[in-house]
């Protein structure tokens, strides 16, 4: 490549609108590398991104967006050691400080300097020198391109189930769990529970989704209605009627969001994982939370732990990562790729340049 040399990329440039442009492709300087990306998978947050025109934490506008992404190294800068050209590699789109208080307890998706990556909706991404050396990793012999460019929700769900405390409840007896949502994290969360054992009941309204729920392991579905309120009607499902011992939410919807705290029995938790919009809130029954001794958990994004995790469990072939793939799409298909997952006509679409 020479510096004059350009590259196809979706920018983001305001609320709903991309433009698709040839921009300089660029050079890794120290500690950096290229990555050329063969495969970036859309989600949830490129939708919000996308609708919103940016993101206070993540990006903004004009700028590269996407951030679920695997490839091969196309050249490394000065002084990199661990990765050589041609390597397959995931990168993972945050990379934490590593020395703040909450890195030094493990907690480093609450990392106070906490850095992110953009720019996978594009044919080669720069790679800058904190994530090369705390947040990228090899690809596993034999896992595809698009099924490790699912790494990093992921290792979201992963850090998400950690935080449903399984061993605390499972030590004694077989449980339920409850997952609001059957969108791509959603449905995550029913295949990686289903692994362990678990009996996993989803509710969703979409009958399509929930039928793919049910090929990913759960044990029961539930059509809801939207907007939340369906609390006493996925309580009927459970054994007894008594309720789940566990409900995640990840459906992102304040309204829902009081589903699962009021679906779960007594000593149960709720995992409060979908991100609900800023600035929206939710009544707390405080008689409910007190007395039935309910834990509440906010649980947020992934850890370099939870990242590699994930890897393993995309190797696995019992993991069917492969049925959330809606399709494929080029570059420039990025924007109908989005849009299709507003009408909720995908799941998740590859955005592919070869490979």
């Amino acid at each position: 490549m020479t510096s004059t040399d350009t590259m196809q990329g979706a920018v983001l440039v305001g609320p709903e609108a991309i433009e698709i442009r040839n921009v300089e492709i660029p050079k890794p300087g120290p500690g950096e590398l290229l990555l050329e990306v063969r495969a970036a998978t859309t989600c949830g947050t490129d939708v919000k991104v996308f609708r919103r025109g940016g993101h206070p934490r993540m990006l903004k506008v004009p700028t590269l967006f996407g951030h679920e992404m695997a490839g091969v190294v196309a050249e490394c800068g000065a002084g990199v050691s661990g990765f050589t050209v041609g390597d397959g590699v995931v990168v993972a789109n945050s990379a934490p400080c590593l020395a703040c208080e909450p890195c030094k307890r493990g907690r480093e998706n609450l990392c106070e300097d906490l850095h992110y990556l953009n720019g996978a909706f594009a044919e080669y991404l720069l790679v800058p020198q904190r994530f090369v050396e705390r947040n990228s990793h090899h690809i596993p012999e034999g896992l595809s391109f698009e099924r490790a460019a699912l790494t990093e929700p992921l290792a979201c769900v992963m850090h998400g189930l950690a935080a449903c405390e399984l061993e605390r409840f499972t030590a004694h007896g077989p449980i339920e769990v409850v997952v609001f949502g059957a969108g791509p994290i959603g449905l995550m969360f029913v295949a990686a529970l289903a692994l362990t054992g678990t009996q996993v009941i989803l509710a969703d309204p979409n009958p399509g989704r929930l039928e793919t729920g049910r090929q990913l392991g759960a044990a029961q579905t539930v059509q809801i209605a939207r907007g939340g309120g369906q609390a006493e009607q996925v309580r009927n499902v459970t054994s007894g009627g008594k309720g789940a011992w566990i409900a995640v939410d990840a459906s992102g919807v304040p309204e829902v969001w009081l589903d699962a705290l009021s679906v779960v029995r007594p000593g149960g938790l709720v995992n409060l994982f979908g991100g609900c919009a800023p600035g929206t809130s939710i009544p707390l029954d405080t008689h409910l939370v007190h007395y039935s001794e309910l834990t509440v958990k906010g649980v947020y994004h992934h850890r370099p732990a939870t990242v590699r995790q994930a890897i393993d469990l995309l190797a696995n072939p019992a993991f069917k990562a492969d049925l959330l793939l809606s399709g494929h799409a080029p570059v420039s298909g990025v924007e109908d790729a989005l849009r299709a997952m507003m009408r909720k006509e995908a799941l998740k679409v590859v955005i592919q340049n070869k490979g």
